[in-house]
């Protein structure tokens, strides 16, 4: 019977990934679940797994640390999981590696196990990937000072077209508008709307993956504005916005980032 670790500072997305991997590959033996890097790096040499899901953002060490440590013919194969972090997808489809990127689909999740089990199956040990790990690291740490700060915004005014500087602290959230995305941000005591020529997919990339979260196609929302959640007679699940009247929905796909609230 095949073995797994799962390593997310996370616990309500560790859950949901164990809950996932039960469901698409219920032969699949999670032996540890940790949330922080150097308990992933204990356990796995103890209980030598022979997958590791390792989430690149934890405390204490990155997912990155942990895997470049891993060493011997009992290394296992691993599988990155990832927030906003789309900078390093097109290096994870190399062989070396998979990654999954939250919230995990199960289409997405069955195309990694279906890798996974054809690796194991026929009995090849995992893949070198010092090469590729460097190169991650790499761009990990050149993404990490990119991340964006400041958003433009033009409007029309009777002396012409006028720019204003937002900044993104103080962004409630974007909703898609078409090709456009509305911002709404704070501006002192009130909330103003601004449209920006700029793809919400295009925006999602440049933001910092722990305080924005997608909770819709169309909304990508500041956690750190999140109020709470209030759930209707139909178990539908909203977003309040602090000391804002409207509510966001959140898509059936990421409720579950909402659980502990």
């Amino acid at each position: 019977m095949p073995t797994a670790l799962i390593a997310d500072d996370e616990p309500h997305l560790a859950e949901y990934l164990r809950t996932r991997l039960a469901a698409v590959w219920p032969e699949l033996r999670v032996v540890a679940v940790v949330s922080n890097g150097p308990d992933a790096a204990r356990a796995i040499a103890e209980h030598a797994p022979d997958i590791a899901f390792l989430d690149i953002r934890m405390p204490g060490a990155t997912g990155l640390d942990v895997a470049r440590q891993l060493s011997g013919a009992r290394r296992p194969r691993v599988v990155f999981v990832t927030a906003f972090d789309q900078y390093a997808i097109d290096a994870f489809e190399a062989d070396a590696v998979d990654y999954l990127l939250k919230p995990v689909t199960d289409e997405r999740l069955r195309r990694a196990t279906d890798k996974l089990k054809a690796g194991l199956a026929a009995n090849q040990p995992a893949p070198e990937m010092a090469t590729l790990l460097a190169q991650l690291s790499q761009q990990f740490a050149t993404n990490a000072q990119r991340r964006l700060r400041w958003i433009r915004a033009s409007k029309r005014s009777g002396d012409g077209e006028v720019t204003e500087q937002i900044a993104v602290a103080d962004v409630l959230y974007f909703q898609a508008d078409d090709k456009y995305t509305c911002v709404f941000a704070r501006d002192g005591e009130a909330v103003r709307e601004w449209l920006i020529r700029v793809p919400l997919s295009e925006l999602a990339a440049q933001l910092d993956g722990e305080s924005f979260q997608q909770i819709h196609r169309s909304v990508i929302v500041n956690l750190n504005a999140v109020a709470g959640t209030r759930r209707d007679l139909a178990g539908k699940l909203f977003v309040r916005i602090r000391n804002h009247p409207r509510e966001l929905p959140v898509a059936r796909q990421y409720v579950h980032l909402f659980k502990q609230m």
